[in-house]
């Protein structure tokens, strides 16, 4: 495969490492063979799990349906994979440190092991970007052709930028397609678009979007000024180039192989979850039997969980004392989760649910004994609830104290406990799939971060600065909770060490980067439009 130039690019004079490790015949049968052996993991956990539940199975087309969004939103993943992940490997190629080929298979296997012990925060972040509608009748055609939009919009534009080797952030991409798929559905329903998505976390996921990459250029560029000044003198192969095809001195290896290895487990811990929460959604949306709830959920959390929904449910009561609910109250509660404004019906409504969720705990003693007629409704009550909870709290016409707004996020958290988890075997699927991407494709970008930023070689500190810079920073997005783009934190931490140095910038590249950049959003927001418009119209 050909590496596309940039456009208007500089072509750099010097030798750049051997990228092209050549294809043995066995290793696309072992390749083919884990790929074919995950999708049979997958079929045999979902049948697993259904059998758990003592369900009978009488309608397949379903199970056909889910087969199809699960493929789609693993490839999303695999495409993760050699688009952002090859940002990790750029630099131990270009010092030599490692070569091409055992690079990215350490990082694929370091990527693999950060999905894994990932906590799933970030997933159900990207997940409460989506209309609240659209995820209580996730297994409705508007469900589907919601995670289909937003999933193909961005393997779409994803594999567009990597195949012109444009280091654009996956992050970025499908946060754009959310928001295009929460306007469209909007307008739709005869709102004003601007309902549709959660601004208040979208300006959170925003912010980190939009920082990361100034944080990046910045910290990498005092980092490197920092160890100029400390070891330039004592240490000055550390601020050196490669020699020809020579790995550098063991310790700089040592560090450079450490920095890689972080980036690509945080990497793994942040980016692999984006899939883990639409997996769930199009779990709960097929198969809502078995995973609508957290059947798993020990029985000192359902006496936890009955202690705080009692606490809540006082609180709530009283702030709509005075007024009755008619009929049924989820709608009340649905409008005020997705306009966020209160009305007399607020509060009264929400209390009727919390004691509706509280009776049936109480009645079945366990999420594993609820019955499968029961599991989804309970469920969408619970994220209703909880949803509309999260917003209370941030509201002022709430007129909600501190204690208050202390005793309503305890509720809130075991709400989350019953309905936001993950099955190991999703983390274990969406793992291979961010691994397997790691080890096809990574050529592009990975020319691109070693060649055309800087206009001088790549040092060994510079590469480290880079490396450490984004390991740091994804780190602490994981923290939060927040998705960040490794893309953007990585490109602009070696740009930043560039300039530090004083070796220049290729202008043309940087300008092409920050191009895709601020494209990708609205060009992810206008794609997954037209495919949610088009496929509402057919399923």
């Amino acid at each position: 495969m050909s590496d596309v130039a940039l456009p208007g690019s500089i072509e750099p004079a010097r030798r750049g490492p051997n990228l092209d490790g050549g294809f043995h015949p066995l290793t696309g049968i072992i390749y083919m063979g884990v790929v074919a052996a995950a999708l049979l993991f997958v079929a045999y956990s979902i049948y697993d799990d259904v059998d758990a539940t003592g369900t009978k199975v009488t309608d397949y087309l379903p199970y056909l349906l889910l087969f199809v969004a699960l493929l789609i939103a693993l490839g999303f993943e695999f495409v993760n994979g050699f688009h952002d992940t090859a940002n990790a490997v750029a630099t131990v190629i270009y010092t030599r440190s490692l070569p091409a080929h055992i690079a990215v298979v350490w990082s694929g296997m370091f990527n693999l092991f950060g999905v894994l012990l990932s906590t799933g925060a970030v997933a159900f972040g990207i997940v409460s970007l989506l209309p609240v509608e659209l995820i209580l009748q996730v297994g409705s055609g508007a469900g589907f052709a919601m995670v289909f939009a937003l999933l193909i919009a961005a393997i779409i534009w994803n594999v567009g930028t990597w195949y012109f080797g444009l280091p654009a952030s996956s992050s970025h991409t499908l946060i754009g397609s959310i928001m295009g798929v929460g306007i469209t559905n909007a307008l739709l329903r005869g709102r004003d678009g601007t309902s549709g998505v959660d601004w208040s976390q979208a300006a959170n996921i925003g912010k980190a979007l939009l920082l990361s990459p100034l944080f990046g250029f910045a910290l990498a560029a005092l980092l490197l000024f920092a160890l100029k000044t400390a070891l330039q003198h004592a240490t000055p192969a550390l601020f050196g180039e490669p020699v020809g095809d020579q790995p550098p001195p063991w310790w700089i290896r040592g560090i450079l192989i450490l920095t890689c290895t972080l980036v690509s487990f945080f990497h793994g811990s942040n980016d692999g979850q984006k899939g883990m929460g639409l997996i769930m959604l199009i779990l709960i949306g097929t198969v809502p039997t078995a995973y609508a709830l957290n059947r798993s959920l020990p029985e000192s959390q359902i006496e936890l969980f009955n202690v705080n929904s009692a606490a809540a449910s006082k609180v709530i009561e009283n702030k709509g004392a005075g007024f009755n609910v008619l009929g049924n109250p989820r709608p009340a509660v649905t409008n005020y989760v997705a306009q966020r404004q209160i009305n007399e019906g607020t509060f009264p409504s929400l209390a009727v649910l919390v004691r509706d969720i509280s009776n049936q705990v109480t009645q079945y003693g366990t999420l594993a004994k609820f019955p499968a007629d029961a599991v989804g409704n309970t469920r969408n009550d619970m994220y209703l609830v909880s949803e509309a909870i999260r917003f209370l709290m941030k509201d002022k016409e709430s007129e909600l104290s501190g204690d208050e707004i202390a005793t309503l996020n305890k509720y809130k958290g075991s709400l989350d406990s019953a309905t936001k988890f993950i099955p190991t075997w999703v983390k274990i699927a969406v793992a291979i799939a961010l691994g397997l991407g790691t080890m096809i494709g990574w050529k592009r970008i990975v020319v691109t971060v070693g060649e055309k930023i800087g206009k001088t070689h790549l040092t060994y500190a510079q590469g480290a600065c880079a490396e450490i810079t984004a390991a740091a920073t994804i780190a602490a997005a994981d923290g939060y909770g927040l998705p960040v783009s490794t893309t953007h934190v990585l490109s602009s931490g070696i740009a930043g060490t560039m300039a530090a140095s004083g070796s220049g910038l290729q202008w043309s590249t940087i300008r092409n980067i920050a191009l895709a950049w601020v494209l990708t959003l609205p060009a992810a927001m206008i794609i997954s439009g037209l495919l949610y418009l088009m496929f509402s119209s057919i399923l």
